[in-house]
C-alpha cells in the first residue's frame, strides 16, 4: 500500500505534467488536500511530506484537527463545505480560505466576524455550474450582482469561483462545465475589476484534475488520491 507521502508525490507529478502540457507557468496550480473524515495522524503525515493546505467540510471536526495539529507550522486551513449561518463566527476566525460562499448573507456574516487585525479572509463563490437541485451554490445568472455586493464588504478578499460539476457526465461535458466557470471568472474580471483579485478557480478533484487544469484551475481539491478511499458511512 502506498504511503500518503508517496501519494502526494504522485499527485504533485500529475499536476506538474498537466500544467506543463496546458502551457501554463510552473506553480500555477496548487494542491488542496481534502482531509474531511481523515484522522489527524493522516494530516500530520501529509504535512511531514510537505503538504500545507488542507480542506475541511465539517466545522467541529476541523476545529478538533486544528487543535491536534497546533504544533505543526504553516498549515493553511480551507473551509470547503456548506456553511450554516450559526457557524460563520468560528469559520471567519479560524480559516484563511473559504471556498463555499453561495449567498450574500453568509459573506456579510463572515465579513462581520473576521477580526480586522487578521489578513482578509480569502473567499470563493460556489457556483452550481450544472444547476443540480441537490447541490449548493449560486446560479451563474446571480454572479454579477453577488460579486458587486460582496466586493463592497470589508475584511474579505474575493478571490474567485469554485464548482463541483456532476462527476457522472462524460469528459467532454465535464470540460465544458470547467470552461463555463473559467469564462465566467474572466467576464467578472473584465466587468468588475475592483471587486477583488478574482484570480482563483477552485475546481477539479482526484479523477478529473487534468481536465480542470487544462481549463484554468488554480486549486485542485484532492482527497481519495492522497488518503485512499473513505470508509463507508456507518
Amino acid at each position: 500500500m502506498s504511503s500518503i507521502a508517496d501519494n502526494i508525490g504522485s499527485v504533485t507529478r500529475r499536476i506538474q505534467k498537466a500544467t506543463m502540457q496546458a502551457g501554463r507557468a510552473p506553480g500555477a496550480v496548487r494542491l488542496l488536500a481534502v482531509s474531511k473524515t481523515r484522522p489527524p495522524e493522516d494530516l500530520r503525515e501529509a504535512a511531514d511530506a510537505g503538504q500545507c493546505a488542507f480542506g475541511e467540510n465539517y466545522l467541529q471536526e476541523a476545529l478538533d484537527k486544528i487543535d491536534a495539529l497546533s504544533d505543526v507550522p504553516d498549515i493553511d486551513w480551507h473551509f470547503i463545505g456548506p456553511i450554516q449561518s450559526n457557524k460563520t463566527r468560528q469559520i471567519a476566525s479560524t480559516f484563511s480560505w473559504v471556498h463555499s460562499v453561495d449567498r450574500l448573507k453568509i459573506a456579510r456574516r463572515l465579513s462581520e466576524h473576521r477580526d480586522p487585525d487578521l489578513p482578509p479572509l480569502n473567499i470563493c463563490l460556489q457556483v452550481n455550474i450544472n444547476e443540480e437541485e441537490s447541490k449548493s451554490g449560486c446560479r451563474l445568472a446571480q454572479l454579477p450582482q453577488l460579486v458587486a455586493d460582496i466586493g463592497e464588504l470589508p475584511n474579505l478578499s474575493l478571490r474567485g469561483l469554485m464548482a463541483i460539476p456532476d462527476p457522472d457526465q462524460p469528459d467532454e461535458s465535464l470540460r465544458q462545465s470547467f470552461r463555463k466557470l473559467a469564462d465566467s471568472l474572466s467576464e467578472l474580471k473584465t466587468s468588475q475589476p475592483a471587486a477583488g483579485p478574482l484570480d482563483t478557480l477552485s475546481m477539479g478533484m482526484s479523477d478529473d484534475l487534468e481536465i480542470a487544469i487544462e481549463e484554468g484551475a488554480t486549486w485542485v481539491r484532492v482527497g481519495s488520491a492522497l488518503f485512499g478511499a473513505r470508509p463507508p458511512k456507518s
